[in-house]
């Protein structure tokens, strides 16, 4: 190294003395040049001799500069090429033309717009080597209003019949997605070739649209045309959309054609058997060759990354450095991702040294490659260090720090890169806007969304499929269910991915119904659903009839064999409410992960069977499958004693479960459930105190032990530091005004409430309802209920529970008349509130005829509403008839409706069924006062004293004590 640099130090000297005494020998100083020209390997080197060109005057020497340019690119140093190229005046055509094929052949598409824009303005022309060049890069910028520029440049110049040009424009229109386009410019040609046949196939295949190059590779064939390596290799990617055996037949039909060992094939094969799972027959292909080139080492490194065999991935890498096919740069770009899957920082340095060792430090795919997988890996520092010690930048480099900064929820940093990006010169391209819609998704920024979303209109990025998914998925993101519709609607060239994106939108935003009728246009209109689809269908199949027919299309397209489709297909067993068929397929499942014990364990969670969960957690634990927090989730609430609970959370920090925040604020709220509010305090203090669900957690803990008042100074402690509440906020603050029943601060709370328009979300009015209506104020519980624009069932419930508790049986009656005649459908709880209210008014032939409805209505009566019934009867005096519904219940009564019978039964004097109910209600409740309070009544007004001394010295035996009643008074 130190000769190289002390020849090349001494053959610049040479030349710069010998220009001064042969500067009128162009001859001459051609042959200096040229001598001197090899020796500069180094850039300090090359920065040298481009300073002697300056200084001498010899910028402007046409061949000097190109032969210089033309080193400076063969050695990678292409910002010496583009320094240089910026201060030539006029530049030549030859100059322009090199320097545009290396700038494309780097990546480096934004300096190729740059290149050609400064040569136009310097009178520069252009010609059928040039156009080529600058479409690719409009291609891969999809800059489509400079593309449409360059084409009008070729009809201007008369090279619109150049075969050449003609198929860059056919693959230039393709790939942006304009596929009318293209059709309508091959169509022009009298005698399409294949090259530009290719260039069609090629731009179907790029935007997935899968039947149109099926479709182009009949009209091929069906044109008397041997498809060639090109060809097939645009028809590989996409066979896996239409089920691995047509892989295999287009795999036999190249064999057919004698192609299936070529060089450029081959990897292809590997990756497209890589893609598809099956990796023991892309192995073999591998392995059944002599000798292999760098690319088919690369496709199985690639196919063993993209299946998390990162060891095997690793393996090859180590072996390729013992073979004689040296790494390039397809080959780091390859192996890197695979230490996202070793989540091995130590191995993507040792990587990262490997790319300096082989000089590809300055590649800017390879850069790329290594700060992306430094920022999966929550190195972001890494990542920003690589991204400011590259030089030049291009647009690739600037999305993955975009991407960086949103996938490490850095949403502030992301969105000033992206305005950084702007400022630098580069305009957003298809995957800067994919970027920033994901941020703005993630952010609920809708606003800036939208503003991107004009930007691609302008650009005419939004004709890209990729781009016009991207806004679907943003608009149903941002609950904007009616603009994702419209773009659906107006989308020329939908794909696969289109459809999926509409429904599960539809499906995330409770549109259930809408969602199916996608499902079955998709079906309709001939797109083939894939794996995704039925995935993203299944949540909205609220019906068993619905479901049975998703299950039906997974078992005939062979999908049912993925372990995802089985997790989604056991939820809807269970939103169904089939709980045995889920269970069934649970069992019948050959292999399971944790998310299909997890979907298991939220569907008992659902059904109220807590000694299920945990029989299916000591179950899943037994069989070496490793809960993750979601499955603590499920277990946690279902715990039945403190001790339970505290396991769990020993458990979880025995495996090394983070504590993530959704379940540190689970075992918050467990340990306030068992009234260790000081756990709770000190799980607090471990979270992070700007996410505002770890404040909803103590404020919710605090509630639960009624100390409604270090709730609200909590309350009062995260809006001093700033941090904005939420919904769930706001519902704890309502709770936390009813436990303190302080006017002045109930109203202080309402006028906040409107300040930070949190009125207008229909839970926090129901709930403002409910508190006003408890509170006996009537009349502004009403107000809000009249005032309030999108009601829901519960608003209507909580209205007639109000009108109940307060003994106005007839406007309750009313209210729910109007209930249903304006379409809202009663459900349990609505149903509980009406005879609640029926029983305190008295109101007997409406409530029988209130419960009669609700079996018509399909709705089975729960414990809660035979005990609605019992006392609606026994306040009535009709004990007998209360008796005998009570020995009609399909499950045995709870206490509660021995309880409201009893209570009847001293009302009225009835002492005969009185003592038979008590004696029942005693085994029932053996370690409770209430019972015994009751029965000793009921024998003491009968006179029956012998009987009430006995019941008493009973309870003084079991040490029984009835809990002396208080109130409080607030003098605040």
């Amino acid at each position: 190294m130190l000769k190289s640099s002390w020849r090349a130090y001494s053959r610049l000297s040479y030349f710069h003395h010998s220009i001064y005494g042969n500067s009128s020998n162009p001859r001459q100083l051609t042959e200096y040049f040229q001598s001197t020209l090899p020796f500069c390997r180094r850039i300090q080197d090359l920065k040298t001799l481009k300073s002697l060109l300056i200084v001498h005057g010899l910028i402007t020497h046409q061949q000097f500069i190109k032969q210089f340019t033309d080193h400076c690119c063969h050695l990678g140093f292409l910002e010496i090429a583009l320094s240089t190229f910026k201060i030539i005046e006029k530049p030549s055509l030859p100059l322009q033309n090199l320097l545009i094929r290396s700038l494309c052949d780097n990546g480096l598409f934004d300096y190729v717009l740059f290149v050609y824009q400064k040569c136009r303005g310097s009178g520069c022309l252009s010609d059928n080597y040039t156009y080529p060049f600058v479409l690719k890069a409009c291609s891969a910028l999809v800059n489509v209003n400079f593309g449409k520029m360059i084409h009008s440049a070729i009809l201007r110049t008369g090279f619109e019949e150049n075969v050449v040009i003609q198929t860059a424009l056919i693959g230039f229109y393709s790939n942006i997605g304009q596929i009318v386009n293209a059709r309508e410019l091959i169509d022009r040609i009298s005698q399409p070739d294949l090259v530009a046949w290719n260039a069609l196939i090629s731009g179907y295949s790029f935007n997935g649209f899968d039947r149109g190059v099926f479709e182009v590779f009949r009209d091929i064939r069906n044109m008397g045309l041997k498809p060639n390596v090109s060809t097939l290799a645009s028809v590989i990617p996409v066979c896996l959309h239409f089920g691995v055996h047509i892989g295999y037949s287009l795999h036999g039909f190249a064999f057919k054609c004698g192609y299936s060992t070529n060089e450029s094939l081959v990897p292809a094969f590997i990756s497209m058997y890589g893609n598809s799972g099956e990796l023991l027959a892309a192995r073999n292909i591998f392995d059944s060759l002599m000798k292999k080139n760098v690319a088919i080492w690369n496709a199985m490194i690639s196919a063993y990354s993209r299946n998390q065999k990162s060891d095997y991935a690793v393996e090859l890498f180590q072996r390729i450095l013992l073979d004689d096919a040296r790494p390039n740069m397809i080959t780091f770009v390859s192996v890197i991702p695979s230490c996202e899957n070793h989540h091995s920082i130590l191995l993507l340095e040792s990587f990262h040294a490997c790319v300096m060792k082989f000089g590809f430090e300055k590649h800017i795919s390879v850069v790329t490659a290594l700060l992306s997988v430094y920022a999966k890996l929550q190195d972001v520092d890494s990542a920003e260090y690589l991204f400011n010690t590259t030089t030049p930048r291009n647009l690739l480099l600037w999305n993955s720090m975009v991407s960086a900064y949103v996938s490490n929820g850095l949403w502030d940093a992301g969105l000033i890169a992206f305005h950084q990006m702007q400022m630098s010169g580069f305009n957003p391209d298809v995957i800067s806007i994919i970027s920033i819609l994901s941020l703005c998704s993630e952010k609920g920024a809708t606003l800036p969304g939208k503003s991107a979303h004009a930007f691609s209109l302008k650009q005419g990025i939004d004709v890209s499929p990729n781009a016009s998914n991207a806004l679907l998925a943003f608009y149903c993101d941002c609950r904007e269910l009616a603009y994702s519709c419209k773009i659906f609607m107006r989308m020329v060239e939908k794909n696969v991915v289109s459809w999926n994106t509409m429904i599960s939108g539809c499906v995330n935003n409770g549109e259930a119904e809408q969602a199916m009728a996608f499902f079955h246009q998709m079906r309709q209109d001939g797109f083939h659903f894939d794996l995704i689809t039925l995935i993203s269908i299944l949540p909205s199949c609220n019906e068993l009839a619905l479901g049975l027919t998703v299950h039906g299309f997974a078992i005939k397209t062979a999908l049912i064999a993925d372990i995802s489709l089985a997790n989604a297909l056991i939820s809807m067993y269970i939103n169904c409410g089939e709980l045995d068929e889920g269970c069934e397929f649970f069992e019948y499942m050959p292999n399971r992960s944790v998310v299909s014990w997890n979907a298991l364990m939220t569907g008992y969670r659902y059904h109220d069977l807590q000694n299920d969960i945990i029989f299916l957690f000591s179950q899943m634990v037994k069989e070496d499958q490793k809960p993750n927090y979601v499955t603590l989730l499920n277990v946690l609430p279902a715990c039945c004693s403190f001790l339970q609970g505290k396991s769990v959370h020993a458990y979880a920090f025995r495996m090394g479960i983070p504590l993530e925040t959704p379940l540190l604020t689970s075992l918050m709220i467990m340990y306030a459930r068992f009234d260790d509010v000081s756990s709770c305090l000190m799980l607090f203090h471990m979270g992070e105190k700007r996410n505002i669900s770890v404040w909803n957690a103590v404020i919710t803990a605090h509630l639960h032990s009624n100390n409604a008042r270090k709730a609200f100074s909590f309350f009062l402690d995260l809006l001093q530091r700033e941090i904005e509440p939420d919904v769930v906020t706001i519902l704890n603050l309502i709770s936390t005004c009813f436990q303190l029943n302080n006017q002045h601060l109930t109203d202080s709370i309402l006028a906040y409430l409107f300040h930070k328009s949190f009125d207008k979300d229909v839970a926090i009015s129901n709930a403002l309802i409910d508190m006003y209506a408890k509170c006996g104020n009537l009349s502004s519980a009403r107000m809000l209920f009249d005032a309030l624009q999108q009601k829901d069932s519960f608003s209507w419930t909580v209205m007639i529970n109000g009108y109940g508790v307060h003994g106005d049986g007839g406007a309750a009656l009313k209210l729910f008349s109007q209930m249903r005649t304006r379409g809202f459908k009663p459900d349990k709880i609505t149903y509980m509130s009406i005879l609640s209210s029926c029983s305190h008014a008295g109101l007997v032939e409406q409530g029988k005829i209130i419960f009669s409805s609700m079996i018509q209505d399909g709705i089975l009566p729960g414990n809660e509403h035979y005990a609605c019934m019992v006392d609606l009867l026994g306040r009535t005096g009709d004990l007998n008839e209360a008796c005998e519904l009570i020995q009609n219940l399909p499950q045995k009564p709870s206490a509660n409706i021995l309880e409201s019978l009893l209570g009847a039964c001293l009302s009225h004097g009835d002492y005969v069924l009185g003592e038979e109910i008590g004696s029942l209600l005693l085994q029932t409740k053996p370690e409770e006062s209430a019972p015994y309070v009751i029965l000793y009544n009921v024998y003491a007004a009968a006179g029956k004293w012998t009987d009430a001394n006995r019941v008493r010295l009973e309870m003084d035996q079991k040490q029984i004590r009835k809990i002396a009643g208080f109130s409080t008074f607030d003098c605040a």
